[in-house]
């Protein structure tokens, strides 16, 4: 076997002892190779990602990957016993914030991974914090999700994939005429409210990266006279996901759930639905050759507005407080190879952040592509706020007939208090353990 490849260190660390799921892991394995720990939070990809370590090991006699899945809860404890892993493939999101806002994980701008990276995330990785001069996380998997229609049902009666809102009531007046149901909704589930029609109703309407980053210079003064506020900039979004819900969903979406949806959609409940493409797999149990497209849920009467939802589902991170960098460095490096990271994101329905990989050839997403390709592209607004305001909780009271009014002012106050409430910021240029 060949050894490790550019940038891998040629000498065995010393050894160190960690703990791994109740088991203690030297620093080096039984045949004397530097091991490293590798944290993995994908659970329905596990089997795909461990067949990428057994590859990767087999493939130089240095370094020996060993996967965790443990989960994030204990991947955070780690990093407060100073025991962190060596390398973390993770979703990215306000947990995260914490490690890179104290320039916890090592700078990765001069790997040949982020020389791949399309310049379209960083402003996405950027909305949950920078360590000025680090790029501290690398986008390895990329979910687009938008609103999934049913071609058949469309075809049949003559519809169009609409691109503007006046185009979208029509198209849902012309459903109901034909006694089909237009949405799906299943507002029973606080989540399936809060990264569908909630995201894609503010997603659809406003710069939500121009939004965010106002709101955050308004801090404490977020309120009713504030120049950005939920208030004031949601409420039409608001108002329009409601007229939806009121008029074109099931009549039993406040007692419907996840699970009811998707068996529902399958057996032509409705022509479209607010999922992500996570609901494709569940669909295709009950009707594998159901033919379904995606687009994005027009809000306005600009079509140059639409745009698609998209989570960083999966991002690349070193701790600083690893002991085995480069050997994690080198293991990263395999992960960014385009056989592995195309493959994996074909296996997912995801998109490849590099600028090399093509384009997903799913027909089911392909109604995402252009979008993504183009950079119309927005992180959901119900993922960008602390876990502390209960933004899925506020989305399904408004989605069941809360005035948004109400619903908006509490989330004013819970901004103003949590701005209140926070540190304030250091500076970042501060390297970890230096």
């Amino acid at each position: 076997m060949s050894g490790p490849r550019k940038g891998a260190r040629r000498t065995v660390a010393a050894a160190a002892v960690i703990a791994l799921g109740g088991a203690l892991l030297a620093g080096c394995s039984g045949d004397g190779r530097e091991t490293i720990r590798f944290t993995f939070s994908k659970r329905e990809a596990i089997e795909f990602m461990t067949g990428v370590v057994d590859e990767y090991n087999a493939s130089q006699d240095e370094v020996e990957v060993v996967i965790d899945t443990s989960g994030v809860d204990v991947v955070s404890a780690s990093f407060v016993r100073g025991n962190p892993p060596d390398l973390m493939l993770a979703n990215y999101n306000m947990e995260v914030s914490r490690f890179v806002e104290r320039c916890a994980l090592s700078d990765l701008s001069d790997t040949d991974a982020a020389a791949e990276i399309k310049d379209d995330y960083q402003p996405l990785l950027d909305q949950y914090g920078t360590c000025e001069g680090r790029t501290s996380a690398l986008p390895y998997s990329v979910m687009a999700a938008s609103v999934i229609y049913n071609k058949e049902i469309f075809d049949a009666n003559g519809l169009e994939v609409p691109t503007t809102w006046t185009e979208l009531l029509d198209v849902c007046e012309r459903l109901a005429a034909a006694g089909v149901t237009p949405f799906y909704a299943t507002l029973k589930d606080d989540w399936t409210v809060g990264q569908g029609w909630y995201d894609y109703s503010v997603g659809g309407s406003l710069d939500v990266i121009e939004f965010f980053d106002a709101l955050k210079s308004e801090g404490t003064d977020v309120g009713p006279d504030s120049e950005t506020s939920f208030s004031k900039d949601f409420a039409e979004p608001m108002s329009r996901m409601q007229q939806l819900l009121d008029s074109y969903v099931n009549a039993d979406a406040a007692s419907r759930g996840y699970g009811d949806g998707n068996l529902a959609f399958a057996k032509g409940g409705a022509a479209m639905y607010l999922q992500g493409p996570w609901a494709f797999s569940e669909i295709a149990k009950t009707a594998p050759d159901l033919e379904l497209g995606t687009f994005p849920l027009p809000m306005t009467d600009d079509s140059d507005d639409l745009a698609v939802r998209v989570n960083l589902d999966l991002a690349a991170m070193i701790p600083e407080g690893s002991h085995h960098k480069e050997a994690a460095r080198d293991f990263l490096e395999y992960l960014y190879q385009p056989e592995n990271i195309e493959a994996y994101n074909a296996s997912q329905l995801g998109f490849t952040p590099t600028t090399s990989a093509p384009a997903p050839d799913d027909p089911r997403i392909e109604g995402m592509i252009g979008y993504v390709d183009d950079g119309r592209i927005y992180q959901g607004p119900s993922v960008l706020v602390p876990k502390t305001i209960p933004v899925f909780n506020y989305a399904q009271a408004m989605a069941l007939g809360a005035d948004p009014a109400q619903v908006l002012a509490t989330m004013d106050a819970d901004w103003a208090r949590v701005a209140f409430r926070a540190p304030v910021a250091q500076s970042q240029t501060k390297e970890s353990g230096r």
